[in-house]
């Protein structure tokens, strides 16, 4: 399905029924909802019989296009976040975000923080001595397509790439948001340099409702699915 605003087309995927959950996709600049399938485990067929489950190609990866600028940055995903939300009628939701999905989890829960009754965070991206990876992935993704965006300068390219990854801590939001952030929290660890392990733990440690979890990544071995179901369904309202 494509959701269209303005000049910006979003392509989403609708699965299952009950409360929704908006997943945002490993793979960086290029999230899209094909990489949950190459993911450790797949939630959109995982838990798509408990919830309804609605899967997202981020602007300008997948099947999903905008146009580009320099003013471009996480609040511009932000948007079309809450914009996809508002469309489908999701006044209170659970959020998945796995890779840069953490950082979005984070943009969505400090715009709507009442819409959100509890977040899944997978190997958040962070600073941790890694900032030039996450350059070269954003000029990996950026090349190949700037031939199709003739509206953008190589200086907006520039600065829509600083807007993104110059930044510190979880490059969208600071410790201090992280602090006042009562939205319950499962932290699935990192352990990998895009994927810091330390910024995890910092994540569970500084957010005054966040569960750490060290081992997941071996589904079948750690319960990683059936404990999941089971902290979005204790945080799914009633009503």
């Amino acid at each position: 399905m494509i959701f269209e605003r303005g000049d910006i087309r979003i392509h989403y995927e609708v699965h299952g029924d009950g409360f929704p959950i908006l997943l945002f996709a490993p793979g960086g600049m290029r999230s899209a909802a094909s990489f949950w399938h190459g993911s450790e485990w797949d939630p959109i067929a995982t838990l798509s019989s408990d919830f309804q489950v609605i899967a997202m190609d981020q602007r300008n990866a997948g099947s999903s296009t905008a146009p580009v600028s320099g003013s471009d940055g996480w609040a511009t995903y932000t948007a079309d976040h809450i914009a996809l939300a508002d469309h489908l009628g999701l006044d209170r939701l659970h959020l998945m975000g796995g890779c840069i999905g953490g950082p979005y989890c984070f943009g969505f829960i400090q715009a709507a923080p009442a819409r959100v009754c509890a977040a899944v965070i997978q190997q958040s991206i962070g600073v941790d001595n890694n900032q030039d990876l996450f350059f070269e992935m954003f000029d990996q993704w950026a090349n190949p397509i700037k031939d199709s965006h003739p509206e953008a300068s190589e200086s907006d390219w520039t600065q829509f790439r600083a807007n993104m990854f110059a930044q510190e801590f979880l490059y969208n939001v600071d410790r201090e948001f992280i602090r006042k952030c009562n939205v319950p929290l499962w932290v699935l660890m990192g352990s990998d340099p895009y994927h810091p392990e330390v910024v995890s733990r910092e994540i569970a440690d500084l957010a005054p409702n966040a569960t750490l979890v060290e081992n997941w990544k071996n589904p079948d071995e750690d319960d990683t699915v059936e404990k999941v179901i089971a902290f979005l369904q204790e945080h799914t309202p009633n009503d």
